[in-house]
């Protein structure tokens, strides 16, 4: 099932994603429905508040072709895609600011500053508790869907300036939001 993409100016975005108890066939189910709902949108990643849901959940997918040569072979040994369930970040190290979007914010982006790599601990679609550590772009999509499921938005790790010069942008879905 496709899901329609939850955009900014709903409320559920700002929610803190509820831990999930335990790995069921109904998780299972919505971790498909999510990805095919993120490959629909052309996304690398999603958070379950951006489909309607509290779970937290969070599915990734970034192409190996989409990283940096170094961040590649660092970032191999974790399988795509890379599903997330009650994700922790434990460590996070350096810097990086590259332009980064959002599917709740179609046609805006940004250049945000996030930690370069960055270890998280979650649990996989078989129950086990799993730690692995990303670098890049892949470091980038965790740190950003993370955010969501504690109710941190791609406009909250903008600059005011950043903020000023989509403001109108901002505005029209906040309204679009609010009609639905």
């Amino acid at each position: 099932m496709i899901y329609q993409v939850v955009t900014f100016g709903h409320e559920i975005l700002r929610q803190k994603a509820v831990p999930v108890a335990k790995v069921t066939e109904a998780v299972r189910q919505l971790v498909r429905d999510m990805l095919e709902s993120m490959y629909a949108a052309k996304g690398v990643g999603l958070a379950a508040e951006q489909v309607g849901h509290t779970e937290s959940i969070c599915v990734i997918d970034v192409p190996r072709d989409a990283e940096k040569e170094a961040c590649r072979e660092e970032n191999a040994a974790v399988t795509m895609p890379l599903v997330l369930i009650n994700p922790e970040i434990l460590a996070t190290e350096g810097k990086q600011r590259n332009e980064e979007g959002c599917l709740s914010f179609p046609e805006i982006g940004a250049p945000i500053t996030r930690a370069d790599k960055v270890t998280v601990t979650y649990t996989d679609l078989d129950g086990a508790r799993v730690t692995v550590s990303a670098r890049g772009l892949l470091s980038r999509a965790i740190q950003h869907e993370v955010d969501h499921l504690n109710g941190i938005l791609l406009v909250d790790r903008m600059s005011a300036m950043q903020k000023m010069s989509v403001s109108g942008q901002l505005r029209r879905l906040q309204k679009n939001a609010q009609e639905e």
